[in-house]
């Protein structure tokens, strides 16, 4: 079977390449057609492409961020599409980054972007069922229309190794795009919490709160936190295996109410112990003090104290480590990830599409 596979995100881009990567480990022919980079100027050019290749293949799955390109794609080739949709524009835009007021119109061609992508692919991917049923309402789309198939990472690249340093400190690390639902001033709140209590922090990034985020460390004159800019993902790897716990996400919006994440993924394949915010996606992939360890979300407090609590806990830090671990192995890994997607694309070729 000849698949297109299209994303409006770069083939470096984390989601892109794991897409891209468990279709062809699945044995399936698979046409890549991505941007150079994220610049939506490169769409009209993206879409011409994906058209002249669709006509080639028995199917397209359009992947991240695919919203304005898949109507475009849908029309002129008729071809079933598979999305894999990841995230909402109207969450990001709205919900997260407040770049629209709700009811605005541009919120709501945000939202109208989002259902009618969602109409007219055959099929769409989601990664938690409670992502599903909040897509399904948002929306007005069939809760039977999606599949749930759980974040997944690169575990050629992401996998337990030994610490290749060792901190004087307890080492917390994050990494991410400091998207608000990161909540990244949480964790500056609770550095200067524990800042007598030899725990220090790296973080590793760039994005949108950044200089919001630098400017609260400057105030809180924050000695123990480190500052890293973003790094190639196997240099993230290492990062990551100098720390002692990894953190995930504890923002206060409705976009981190409805988010697994791709460092949640990470962490617990590389089997460290997960400090995040409690939600219903996390809860439905993990548990509490087995798999990860939760607390309230918007909470510097809480999130200082189960720090502490790790720190001082190695018995339950390595419990937490070895449980996270057999989760991503048994639903997170590449190729989980690829046989899932094998099979909805069988399944949506055997319905004569």
């Amino acid at each position: 079977m000849r698949i297109l596979y299209v994303a409006g995100r770069e083939e470096s881009y984390s989601r892109t390449r794991i897409v891209f990567k468990a279709l062809k480990k699945q044995g399936f022919e698979v046409f890549g057609c991505f941007p150079p980079d994220k610049s939506f100027k490169h769409y009209p050019a993206l879409i011409w492409r994906a058209v002249r290749l669709g006509w080639r293949c028995d199917m397209i799955i359009v992947g991240f961020y695919g919203q304005l390109i898949l109507p475009f794609i849908k029309l002129l080739t008729w071809k079933p599409i598979i999305f894999d949709m990841y995230i909402a524009t109207f969450d990001t835009m709205v919900n997260d980054r407040s770049h629209a007021v709700p009811g605005s119109l541009k919120a709501r061609f945000y939202r109208w972007s989002d259902i009618i992508a969602c109409k007219l692919s055959y099929r769409l991917i989601l990664e938690t069922y409670d992502h599903i049923r909040d897509f399904g309402q948002k929306f007005q789309v069939s809760e039977a229309k999606f599949k749930r198939l759980f974040l997944a990472v690169d575990d050629s690249v992401i996998y337990p190794r030994e610490k290749t340093a060792h901190h004087p400190d307890f080492l917390v690390h994050f990494h991410g795009e400091y998207a608000p639902f990161h909540g990244v001033k949480y964790i500056l709140q609770a550095a200067d919490l524990l800042r007598e209590q030899n725990v220090s922090f790296q973080i590793i990034g760039r994005g949108i709160t950044y200089e919001a985020d630098q400017k609260l460390a400057k105030e809180l004159r924050l000695t123990n936190v480190i500052f890293l800019d973003p790094v190639p993902y196997d240099k993230l790897a290492d990062s990551m295996a100098r720390a002692d716990v990894c953190l995930g996400i504890f923002g206060d919006n409705d976009r981190m109410l409805r988010v697994l994440t791709n460092k949640v993924i990470e962490s617990i394949g590389m089997q460290k112990p997960l400090i995040t915010g409690r939600n219903a996606p996390v809860q439905e992939l993990l548990c509490h003090k087995q798999s990860v360890y939760l607390v309230d979300r918007a909470n510097a407090r809480a999130l200082a104290d189960a720090i502490l609590t790790l720190k001082e806990d190695e018995e339950l830090r390595e419990k937490i480590a070895l449980g996270g671990y057999r989760v991503f192995l048994q639903y997170c890994t590449l190729d989980k990830f690829g046989q899932g997607l094998a099979e909805l694309v069988k399944d949506v070729s055997s319905n004569g599409c």
